[in-house]
């Protein structure tokens, strides 16, 4: 049942030599790697620890039972712990998406609905910066277009993981990707009328430079004065950058940061991203329902989600999620919302062979 089991012990047991080599850290790509799937392993090990354990305890009490009836109400308790553990077990070795342990870059895009897109776009950036707080995660805007308003034609931004090793933002957010649609009355209805507009998420792991090749022949790189709100020099300088990757066609742009190094450091950051996202789309044309749905055009009919304001109503079409709990949910309680699509994957995932 657990044919994998012997190779992640050995696996495990030889990140954890790498991390009491003294010269890991100098290699803070590789540190950050090792420590990664360190923490991906350690429940699946001391998971199989537990089952080892109890097993042995079990043949001790069978055999004991034998000549003792009285052990047999023992015999019994740790037959039932045996298949508790295996149904940790089995959840744990689920197959899984390797990127879940990563941290993440979304991108949200205001789409149909003018003004009132962008305003809603905004709501989704609190949501999850809220959502993300809530478990520690850190929040680093990298782009943003502002409207006059207040909302958003498009921002970028970095979620990165807490404290916890079980939880990391690709894994939490992934499923955010995809046409979020609201009905509302919009600031800018005069007559009281509700509306639908949309907005677009796309949610990237964050991979680092190593684990992505990109050649510089491939890139054309073109500085700009920034636009907007910014700080000092931000407006005064050519410092935005904008960066397209010739054979895909992708462009980033940023113009966030202070100088045009910065600007570049986060660009290459969001291209790495989203060529991972890409190939990974092409690599497989069985990708989960999840991945194909992510965002390409912002079109209220691709929806995954609806937020309906006068019925205080959220909805996700893809698991038949409803609740009656908007505002909760964009003030950042997205746990019960993510729970259930996170349980709706697992259940797919386990009707497919594969390994940790």
């Amino acid at each position: 049942m657990f044919e994998a089991a012997a190779g992640l012990r050995e696996e495990f047991a030889d990140l954890e030599r790498q991390l009491a080599e003294p010269g890991l850290h100098a290699d803070a790509a590789r540190s950050r790697r090792v420590g990664r799937r360190y923490a991906e392993l350690t429940p699946v090990v001391r998971a199989l620890e537990d089952r080892d354990r109890v097993l042995g305890d079990l043949s001790a009490a069978r055999e004991l039972a034998t000549e003792d009836p009285a052990f047999g109400d023992e015999a019994v308790r740790l037959e039932s712990r045996v298949r508790e553990l295996d149904e940790r077990l089995t959840l744990l070795l689920a197959p899984r998406d390797p990127n879940d342990s990563l941290d993440a870059i979304v991108e949200i895009k205001s789409g149909e609905g003018g003004e009132e897109s962008a305003l809603f776009a905004a709501d989704l950036l609190r949501m999850y910066e809220r959502y993300a707080e809530t478990l520690g995660f850190a929040v680093e805007v990298l782009d943003a277009q502002q409207t006059d308003l207040g909302g958003y034609k498009s921002v970028t931004f970095a979620v990165k993981g807490g404290s916890d090793p079980t939880r990391a933002p690709y894994g939490e957010l992934k499923f955010e990707g995809g046409v979020h649609r609201v009905q509302r009355i919009p600031v800018t209805e005069s007559q009281g009328r509700v509306h639908t507009s949309a907005a677009g998420v796309l949610v990237m792991p964050d991979v680092e430079a190593d684990d992505v090749a990109v050649a510089e022949d491939d890139l054309r790189v073109d500085v700009y004065r920034a636009s907007g709100p910014g700080g000092q020099g931000v407006n005064t300088t050519d410092s935005a950058v904008r960066i397209t990757h010739l054979p895909t066609g992708i462009v980033v742009t940023c113009q966030n940061q202070r100088s045009q190094l910065q600007n570049r450091e986060q660009a290459m950051r969001m291209l790495r991203a989203r060529l991972v996202s890409l190939a990974e789309e092409e690599a497989a044309a069985s990708a989960s329902a999840a991945r194909r749905s992510q965002v390409r055009t912002v079109d209220r009919s691709e929806r995954i989600r609806t937020y309906n304001f006068p019925e205080n109503r959220i909805a996700d079409h893809r698991i038949g999620y409803k609740a009656h709990n908007l505002d909760a949910v964009l003030a950042g309680h997205l746990g019960d919302l993510i729970g259930a699509l996170q349980q709706a994957d697992l259940v797919e995932r386990l009707a497919v062979p594969g390994r940790v």
